[in-house]
């Protein structure tokens, strides 16, 4: 697992400890984590803040171009509200931890150009394997089922 990803699952954690949902992601610029963030919507009671969300808030505003040079990391396939944003920023590259448990919307995220790397990492598995046994109704509710 590269170290990106590597930071992307250890907001993952950070998240479940705090009695969230176990995802994280990260932002990166030029080899560099410019914002990093997890799951939120139960400890905020937030309607949007999935792992992707927090991580380009917890990023600042950032330019077009900072935006166009950007990977975005997440240890789950981004929903759709989360692919949304990235195609909104012109985010070309995503690196997905994995999407064995949970499939966003790839092929139209593929189709609008952006490059989407899906490593099915069996940690980043096992991790929301574990945590969709034990709390389905949370996980329904946060991908709204």
């Amino acid at each position: 697992m590269d170290q990106f990803l590597q930071a992307a699952l250890e907001e993952a954690k950070k998240g479940l400890r705090a009695g969230g949902i176990p995802i994280g992601s990260v932002l990166v610029i030029e080899d560099k984590i410019v914002g990093r963030g997890h799951n939120q919507r139960v400890q905020k009671r937030s309607a949007i803040l999935h792992a992707e969300m927090d991580a380009l808030e917890n990023a600042g505003r950032l330019t077009a171009q900072d935006y166009r040079r950007a990977t975005l990391y997440s240890t789950l396939s981004p929903c759709d509200m989360c692919s949304g944003t990235a195609l909104l920023y012109n985010i070309p590259r995503i690196v997905i931890g994995e999407n064995k448990t949970f499939k966003g919307p790839e092929d139209y995220v593929r189709g609008r150009g952006v490059k989407l790397e899906i490593v099915n990492d069996p940690e980043c598995i096992k991790l929301m394997t574990d945590f969709i046994a034990a709390n389905p109704a949370l996980w329904n509710e946060d991908i709204g089922v």
